[in-house]
């Protein structure tokens, strides 16, 4: 049930994570925050922001399927950042999993991010909220469904989400396919790529 639930496009997969309980190496949270990223062009949601978009490669072959699969990879070679890979096996869809409220775990996830970060601001972002979890390059590909996996996802329903632009990219940056819960100040600001078109000259 949970992967049939994710066996759609990106933007409804993303409001289906919102509220989504995750847990990893002793620290658990609640997805507060994410963004939509579809495929390449012939596919039924080309993007242009993707690491799909050029088509499959090594590096974001789980992004093809199946649904919920854990998609890692660093980003500008620093940070770790995580998705959950939607959409049906062989087409390609993710969302990334940008901001999250700590349920569990805290004083863990302090020790990984440092005693001085904020608790509002321990998985604040998508590499913040990696390092908080313990989420790392290894785990890539692995079935955030199955019970023995070392980071899990359960899906909750939610509502009240609010959409917006995503954050930092360059191409496609005027869709509205971030979303988040609002009134938690664990979500991430808004910051538009210097790089982007000017607003409302972007796919």
């Amino acid at each position: 049930m949970a992967l049939a639930y994710l066996a759609v496009d990106p933007v409804r997969a993303a409001r289906r994570l919102l509220g989504a309980v995750i847990a990893g190496r002793a620290v658990s949270a609640v997805v507060v925050e994410v963004e939509a990223y579809g495929g390449p062009v012939g596919g039924p949601w080309p993007d242009a922001s993707s690491h799909s978009y050029r088509g499959p490669n090594l590096r974001n072959s789980v992004m093809y399927g199946p649904p919920g699969r854990l998609y890692t990879y660093r980003s500008h070679g620093i940070h770790v950042c995580a998705n959950v890979v939607c959409g049906t096996d062989g087409v390609a869809g993710a969302v990334l999993l940008r901001a999250a409220v700590i349920k569990a775990g805290v004083e863990t996830a302090v020790l990984r991010r440092g005693v001085g970060v904020a608790t509002t601001a321990l998985a604040r972002g998508p590499g913040n909220l990696c390092s908080a979890l313990g989420i790392t390059l290894d785990d890539n590909g692995i079935d955030l469904f199955n019970p023995e996996s070392a980071v899990r996802i359960r899906l909750r329903k939610c509502s009240g989400a609010v959409a917006g632009p995503r954050v930092g990219v360059s191409k496609a940056a005027d869709r509205p396919w971030r979303l988040w819960l609002p009134g938690y100040p664990e979500v991430s600001a808004y910051r538009r790529s210097p790089r982007a078109p000017t607003p409302g000259r972007s796919d």
